[in-house]
């Protein structure tokens, strides 16, 4: 650390400024009262006149009661009428979450049908094969065995080809169905 010079301080000089601004600060007080003396306002005079109006107190003190009343009754008709609007948009949502529901079980019971369809175009196919191959033996004039004791035609067989085909067609109808929600999720 550098050296440094300590000054003492001048007793004298600091009392004088200390008094000096006292005195401003005094003076300063002074100028402040004398202001507000000259600026104070004066009495003032009004002309009298009767307050109160045409109505005598007995008919202003009904008029206060009427209106009195009159103000709970419109309270309690906002409230009826704040109740009232409260419980339609109550019902309304309640309305609207029902069709919801309503349309989600009709296209659930149009699923069943289509599926059930499918189902029984599939056994008629399949009764009209298994008649038209059993009639076809009769036909040959081969032996009536069982189905599966008739050589295997291959991997590629008809009830093969109907299980896949019925297959593709579930594959389809679960494929639109999800086309048809993306559709209904991009509108909303």
């Amino acid at each position: 650390v550098g050296p440094y010079v300590l000054v003492t301080p001048n007793e004298t000089r600091r009392k004088k400024l200390q008094q000096s601004k006292l005195s401003f600060a005094k003076k300063e007080l002074d100028d402040l009262e004398q202001w507000k003396k000259e600026h104070k306002p004066g009495p003032i005079t009004l002309v009298p006149q009767r307050l109160g109006g045409n109505e005598s107190e007995a008919q202003v003190r009904q008029n206060q009661q009427m209106i009195l009343m009159q103000s709970k009754y419109q309270k309690k008709h906002k409230r009826e009428e704040y109740v009232k609007a409260k419980k339609a948009a109550e019902e309304a949502e309640i309305l609207k979450k029902k069709a919801i529901q309503r349309e989600k079980a009709e296209r659930l019971e149009v699923k069943k049908k289509q599926e059930e369809m499918q189902r029984r175009e599939m056994l008629l196919e399949d009764q009209k094969y298994k008649t038209n191959e059993l009639l076809n033996r009769l036909d040959m004039g081969l032996p009536k065995y069982d189905s599966c004791q008739i050589a295997n035609p291959g991997p590629e067989s008809a009830a093969w080809k109907r299980s896949h085909a019925y297959k593709q067609a579930l594959r389809e109808d679960e494929n639109r169905r999800l086309e048809e929600m993306k559709q209904e999720q991009q509108r909303k």
